[in-house]
């Protein structure tokens, strides 16, 4: 391979390498402000290591397209899977049926995601999955707390908005 071909290459890993690392540190960034058990660093290292697992296979594979394809697909039901278990880590049960974190493990879980996006290049779908995913934490959150005001002033006593929240801790 000509060393000017290499240095494209190069070029184009970094590019979605760092692209990963900063979508994930988007939605880090907003766990961050609210004070949620996973944030800015745990989100971007997610998204950048799955970007890093698909962009590997993807450059690391046979010549053969359809074999190439199908051994990059393998990695990312791999990453899918995996992401799994660190999402779960941050789920608590407590209170009976009072269930905490599963917006952070689904926020983790979209970072592995948009990972993946970037690795392979899907600029427009990254993007447009941030902003999306930032609208519903942003205005998810308004919303569930009008909901508990209202709940809070019709039942005159505060306390959770109902018996299975996802509303995860503070840290």
């Amino acid at each position: 391979m000509p060393e000017t071909e290499a240095v494209a290459q190069w070029t184009e890993a970094l590019i979605r390498l760092l692209a990963a690392m900063l979508a994930g540190a988007a939605i880090g960034f907003n766990r961050e402000l609210t004070q949620k058990p996973a944030g800015l660093r745990t989100h971007a290292l997610v998204s950048l290591g799955s970007a890093l697992a698909v962009l590997t296979a993807a450059v690391l594979g046979p010549a053969d397209e359809r074999i190439h394809a199908d051994a990059t697909a393998r990695v990312i039901q791999g990453v899918v899977a995996g992401i799994g278990f660190i999402g779960g880590g941050v789920i608590l049960h407590a209170e009976g049926r009072h269930v905490v974190g599963l917006t952070t493990a689904a926020t983790i879980w979209v970072a592995a995601a948009l990972g993946v996006a970037c690795a392979v290049g899907h600029w427009a779908i990254a993007g447009t999955a941030v902003a999306i995913t930032l609208f519903v934490l942003v205005v998810g959150q308004w919303v569930e707390n009008k909901i508990g005001t209202l709940r809070n002033d019709n039942h005159g006593s505060p306390g959770p908005a109902s018996p299975n929240t996802d509303r995860d801790p503070p840290r």
